[in-house]
């Protein structure tokens, strides 16, 4: 013969096991303890009565506030951030912030300090014939400005030196 399961100790003799206790038994039964105030929304911290009978910190908590429902509509303004451009000595796609098309810029070559410094020292150097004047002729010597190929407006300047 087979041990006595749980049921069938608890129900006596029976050789039919019982069914558990239904959920409203199961609520009446514990009905004799108090029911706990339900959590208030905030930082919550507060002395409690470990198991050793000491008082002991619990970890702060936070809960959170119910959500009131809001009449109003909320209003999404999505805004779009161009990110800082690095203008080189190279034509740079970007949208141009003042018409706002995207556009490959135009460049134009300026005499700039690399220029000048090129010009003294081929001058102190005995180029005083004209040859000096050769930095003025080199692109890549020169000081580049980038302008939008639609407004025309200037973008930004990359300075050699």
């Amino acid at each position: 013969m087979s041990a006595p399961g749980l049921y069938q100790a608890a129900a006596g003799p029976s050789s039919i096991p019982t069914a558990p206790p239904t959920y409203e038994e199961t609520v009446a039964i514990n009905s004799y303890f108090p029911t706990p105030p339900a959590p208030m929304p905030g930082p919550t911290t507060g002395l409690v009565t470990g198991p050793d009978g000491k008082g002991m910190n619990p970890p702060g908590y936070y809960t959170q506030p119910a959500s009131v429902p809001n009449a109003n509509p909320i209003t999404v303004q999505t805004v779009y951030m161009q990110q800082p451009v690095s203008f080189f000595d190279r034509p740079v796609q970007m949208c141009c912030p003042s018409c706002n098309k995207m556009i490959v810029t135009q460049l134009s070559y300026n005499a700039g300090a690399l220029t000048w410094l090129s010009c003294g020292s081929l001058c102190l150097l005995g180029c005083i014939a004209g040859c000096c004047f050769i930095p003025f002729c080199v692109d890549a010597l020169q000081d580049v400005d980038h302008y939008c190929p639609n407004c025309k407006a200037l973008l930004g300047t990359y300075k050699r030196l």
